[in-house]
C-alpha cells in the first residue's frame, strides 16, 4: 500500500492516465491465468492475449501523447483501443474504454458520476457492437458493474471507496457466470473476458493508490505474475470433448476497412453489419467513416472482403482455420488420455478441497437440497480425459442420477462406487490407485466404504415426533446414519452426544468436519473436550465447509 492515502474525490486528467496504464498493466500480468480460462470448444484466439494486445494498443497511442489534456488523452484511448482490438473480447473492451472516453473527454476531471456515467455509455456501446450479445459474458460483468456503480455515484464516496465496491460487485457477479452461460457450466469456469475485466479494474485502483504491479514494469515486457490478482476459485477442468464436433462457420476473419470512399456513408456500414449476418455469426463492425473493424465466423471469408471493398481498401486482414484448431485441439485431447479417472460429488469448497488433494480429477458441487441431474454428472464425466471414470456420488439421493449418467456417455466407461455420504466417499477415493487396473479399484474402493461410520449435526425444519424424539423447528439435532439419535439447542453439545455414542472399543479415529457456518475455533474446543474423555481415540478437525450441517463426522 503507497504511503500517500488519497481521500480524493476526482480523478485528474494526469491521474486518469496512470490509472489506465496500470489497469493494462495488471491485465498483462493475468493474460495467462484469463487465458487459462478461454476453454471455449474452438479457441477463438486467446482471451487474456488479445484483451491485453488490445489495452496495450490504447496505452501505446496515449503514450504518444504529449499535452496532459483530458480530451487529448481520451481520444488516444479510443483510437488506440479501436486499432488494437483482438478477438470478440478485445473487441467489447475497445468499445467499453471508447464508451468511458467519449464521456468524460470533455471534463477537466473526473467524479464518481461521471465514471459511472462513462461506464454505462461504455456498455451500452459494446452492447450495440455485438449482433446477438450473450449473457453471461463480459457485457454482462461490465453491465452489472455499470449499474453498481451509478446506484452507488449518488454517495459521497472518495475514489478509493468507490472503486473497491466496483471490484467487489464486479466479481460477484464473475462468480455467476457459469449459471448464465450453458457453456462456462459445461467447462465448469467463469468467463474469460469477464474475469481480464475484473484485472482491469483491479490495476485501475492500484494506478490511483500509487502501487507497482510486480513484473510489469514495461506493459508486455514481464514474464506473467499469476499472483498478482487472486481469482475466486475455479476448477478450470478439461474441455468438454462432446462439444468439439461440430463448427458451423470455419474461418475466423478479421480486418480493417481504410481510406473509406467519400460515396460510403454510415448507412453502409449497417449494411455491411447485415450482410455479414447472413454468411456467418460472431459478427461485430464497428467504427466511422474514417476507420472500421470487422470480425466475422463464416465460410466464405472471400465474400466478407469482397462486400468490404465496395466500402474502402483492406487491410490488417488476419483469417484462422478453426477447423484445423479443433483437429489440433482434440489430437491434443487424445494424445493425454489416461486409463482411469475420479468424478466426486459433495457440497463444500473444504470438502472439494480435499477431494482435490486426494487425486479427484473433477469435483462438482452436489448433496442435500442440491442434487445433480444425470446430464450434470455426465457433463463432468466428459471433462475428464480419461478411458473409463469412477463417480462417488457421497450422497444416496445422488446415486440414481449417477447410474443413469451411463447412457449420456457412451464415450466413457463409467463405474459408480455407492457412497452414500462424504465420510464413505473419502474412504474410498483413499483406497483409489490410478496406476491399477479398474476392476481392482472398484473392489478396494467399494469394499472401503464399510470401514467408516458417519454422523451429523444439523438443524429441524420443522416440529416433528420421529426416532423416539419430540422436535420443535429449530432444535439442533444429531445423526448417525438415517436415525435422529440426539437434540439440543447447542451444536457443540449434540456433537458431544452424537461422537460419545458413536465410540466403541474398536474405534481409533474420529475426524470432525466443521461447516461453514461453525467456528474452527468451536470445532477445536470440541475436539479437546472429547480428547480429555476419551484419550485412547485420536480426534482430528478439518474444515468441510459444508452448508446446513454444523458438523459431519466420521469414526474408523
Amino acid at each position: 500500500m503507497s504511503a500517500r492515502i488519497q481521500v480524493d474525490k476526482t480523478i485528474s486528467a494526469p491521474m486518469f492516465k496512470k490509472m489506465l496504464i496500470s489497469g493494462a498493466k495488471m491485465l498483462e500480468v493475468n493474460k495467462a491465468q484469463v487465458d487459462s480460462l478461454n476453454v471455449f470448444p474452438v479457441p477463438d484466439g486467446d482471451t487474456g492475449t488479445n484483451m491485453s494486445l488490445t489495452i496495450n494498443s490504447a496505452i501505446k497511442e496515449i503514450g504518444a501523447v504529449s499535452s496532459n489534456s483530458m480530451e487529448d488523452i481520451c481520444n488516444a484511448l479510443s483510437k488506440g483501443a479501436l486499432r488494437g482490438a483482438r478477438g470478440n473480447s478485445g473487441v467489447i473492451l475497445s468499445q467499453l474504454l471508447k464508451g468511458l472516453a467519449s464521456t468524460v473527454a470533455s471534463h477537466g476531471e473526473i467524479d464518481t458520476k461521471l465514471f459511472a456515467k462513462g461506464l454505462k455509455t461504455g456498455v451500452e456501446v459494446a452492447y450495440g457492437a455485438v449482433n446477438k450479445p450473450k449473457e453471461g459474458t463480459i457485457l454482462t460483468v461490465a453491465r452489472v458493474t455499470a449499474e453498481h456503480a451509478q446506484s452507488i455515484a449518488k454517495k459521497s464516496l472518495n475514489i478509493i471507496s468507490f472503486m473497491e465496491s466496483l471490484i467487489a460487485k464486479s466479481e460477484e457477479i464473475l462468480a455467476q457466470t457459469p449459471d448464465m452461460l450453458d457453456v462456462l457450466k459445461k467447462a465448469g469456469v467463469v468467463d474469460s473476458g469477464g474475469y481480464g475485466f475484473v484485472c482491469i479494474l483491479k490495476g485501475l485502483l492500484k494506478g490511483y493508490l500509487g502501487e507497482e504491479i510486480e513484473g510489469a514494469e514495461e506493459i508486455g515486457a514481464a514474464t506473467p505474475n499469476l499472483q498478482a490478482f487472486n481469482p475466486p476459485e475455479h476448477d478450470f477442468g478439461t474441455p468438454d470433448i462432446m462439444s468439439l464436433d461440430d463448427i458451423e462457420f470455419a474461418y475466423c476473419t478479421e480486418f480493417f476497412v481504410i481510406n473509406i470512399f467519400k460515396k460510403t456513408t454510415l448507412a453502409d456500414i449497417d449494411r455491411l453489419r447485415e450482410y455479414l449476418n447472413t454468411i456467418g455469426d460472431s459478427i461485430i463492425v464497428i467504427g466511422d467513416l474514417e476507420l472500421i473493424k470487422v470480425h466475422v465466423h463464416t465460410n466464405k471469408p472471400g465474400k466478407a472482403l469482397s462486400y468490404a471493398l465496395t466500402l474502402g481498401e483492406i487491410d490488417k486482414i488476419k483469417i484462422e482455420n478453426m477447423l484445423e484448431q479443433n483437429r489440433v485441439l482434440k489430437a491434443q485431447y487424445e494424445a493425454n488420455k489416461k486409463p482411469l479417472g475420479v468424478l466426486s460429488i459433495c457440497a463444500g469448497d473444504g470438502f472439494s478441497a480435499i477431494f482435490k488433494d486426494l487425486l479427484a480429477d473433477q469435483v462438482i458441487e452436489g448433496g442435500q437440497t442440491m442434487n445433480p441431474s444425470a446430464d450434470d454428472i455426465a457433463r463432468a464425466i466428459n471433462r475428464i480425459n480419461a478411458e473409463s471414470v469412477i463417480v462417488l456420488p457421497n450422497n444416496k439421493n445422488i446415486i440414481l442420477a449417477a447410474e443413469q449418467s451411463r447412457a449420456l456417455v457412451p464415450n466413457r466407461n463409467v463405474y459408480v462406487v455407492p457412497s452414500k455420504d462424504v465420510p464413505q466417499g473419502l474412504a474410498a477415493i483413499l483406497a483409489y490407485n490410478s496406476q491399477i487396473k479398474v476392476d481392482v479399484n472398484l473392489e478396494s474402493m467399494t469394499k472401503a466404504l464399510s470401514t467408516v461410520r458417519s454422523a451429523s449435526v444439523t438443524y429441524a425444519v420443522r416440529n416433528t415426533n420421529i426416532d423416539g424424539l419430540s422436535l420443535k423447528q429449530g432444535d439442533i439435532i444429531g445423526l448417525e446414519g438415517d436415525k435422529i439419535c440426539s437434540k439440543g439447542k447447542n451444536p457443540e453439545d449434540v456433537a458431544y452426544k452424537v461422537i460419545e455414542k458413536m465410540i466403541d472399543a474398536d474405534t481409533e479415529l474420529i475426524t470432525i468436519y466443521y461447516g461453514k457456518d461453525t467456528e474452527e475455533e468451536k470445532a477445536s474446543e470440541l475436539a479437546e473436550k472429547l480428547e480429555e474423555q476419551f484419550p485412547d481415540v485420536e480426534f482430528i478437525t478439518q474444515y468441510g465447509g459444508q452448508p446446513l450441517y454444523y458438523y459431519i463426522i466420521s469414526a474408523e
